[in-house]
């Protein structure tokens, strides 16, 4: 399991993460949602190791990233948004190069070298330069170096971004091939492969945590108060009458065009619970038909917007690096950057 508790990242008087607390439990992909600054770039690198905090935890497997980082990295593997590849090696030697720099004992390197590749679908580019290939190649060379070495937990951040429609397919599949053997955690800006690939969401806004859950939980709390249209064989006084003690408040009831004698409602409810069934044994019970019913939908980009809606217009409004950082909050991202590197002498990939 990954605990983030109370987690805060400063940049002088700017707040990029601020008090942030989630847990990710084993053999689930997680997507990780957020307007642009929200701060998703900022949790990741501070989960894996890249970057400090200023203050909070985070646990990965049991071990502090921050009090025992060797442990805690090799529970984990980090696709960043640009993939950290060398474009002067070929595939198969920087995959040698990632699996030595990750420990992997000697004798194991080259048989998990060759796994990855196969897992990734890169053994027949293993010779060429990594600069000769594709964007989409480069990607799975980056997927293959965060699964070397087979980590619990796979963080990946807008792993399809600049690919065509075809490598989106592609990788979207190996990601959901991979949620099957590790738990993931997957930032996108793309709604569709959040709800195709995902079971968890986490929606962050302002680095705060604003929502999670489920896709279906997450839709069913953003339709908290919204309309259920329909169709009534009745007279208005007689339906409200009904729907009285329903949980329900008729927000809006006209004559149906094209339905003689009847009445086109829409409906709002407050509460938690579905109310259709409700509705229908109160209508029912009271001998006025139903001749249609359905509840309002919203799609994953509808439960975002709903649950960002108070979020900046501006594209960028905090640093997810120390070199972003603003004016005058330098010299406090370089003492950090200095004592990381007095505690750590080295950052694996």
């Amino acid at each position: 399991m990954i605990e983030v508790s109370h987690l805060t990242k400063r940049y002088g008087q700017h707040v990029a993460v601020e008090d942030l607390s989630f847990c990710i439990e084993p053999g689930k992909i997680y997507g990780f949602l957020g307007p642009n600054g929200a701060g998703k770039s900022t949790t990741m690198n501070i989960m894996t190791g890249c970057l400090a905090a200023t203050s909070g935890t985070v646990t990965i497997d049991g071990h502090d990233i921050f009090e025992e980082p060797m442990e805690a990295k090799r529970c984990l593997g980090y696709l960043p948004e640009q993939p950290p590849v060398y474009g002067d090696m070929t595939v198969r030697d920087y995959l040698c190069f990632v699996a030595e720099a990750k420990r992997i004992p000697a004798r194991e390197r080259k048989a998990r070298v060759e796994a990855a590749m196969e897992r990734t679908a890169i053994a027949d580019v293993a010779p060429r330069l990594i600069r000769n290939l594709s964007k989409g190649y480069r990607q799975r060379v980056g997927l293959a170096q965060a699964i070397l070495g087979e980590p619990k937990f796979i963080v990946l951040d807008e792993p399809t971004v600049g690919l065509d429609p075809k490598q989106i397919i592609e990788i979207r599949d190996l990601i959901k091939s991979l949620g099957r053997e590790h738990t993931v955690l997957l930032s996108s800006h793309i709604m569709q492969e959040i709800s195709a690939v995902c079971d968890d969401i986490l929606i962050i806004s302002h680095g705060r945590l604003v929502a999670s859950g489920t896709p279906q939980e997450l839709e069913q709390r953003a339709l908290h108060g919204r309309a259920l249209a329909l169709t009534v064989h009745g007279e208005r006084a007689a339906v409200e009458k009904a729907l009285a003690g329903a949980g329900v408040r008729v927000e809006r009831a006209e004559p149906s065009r094209t339905e003689p004698g009847c009445l086109e409602l829409a409906l709002e409810w407050t509460g938690d619970a579905d109310p259709r069934e409700a509705v229908f044994y109160a209508l029912a019970e009271a001998r006025l038909p139903i001749l249609s019913m359905s509840a309002e939908r919203m799609t994953l980009e509808e439960v975002f917007l709903q649950m960002t809606q108070d979020a900046p217009e501006t594209e960028q409004d905090a640093p997810e690096t120390e070199q972003d950082a603003p004016e005058g909050a330098q010299d406090g991202a370089q003492q950090e950057a200095e004592e990381r590197e007095a505690q750590d002498d080295g950052r694996d990939l």
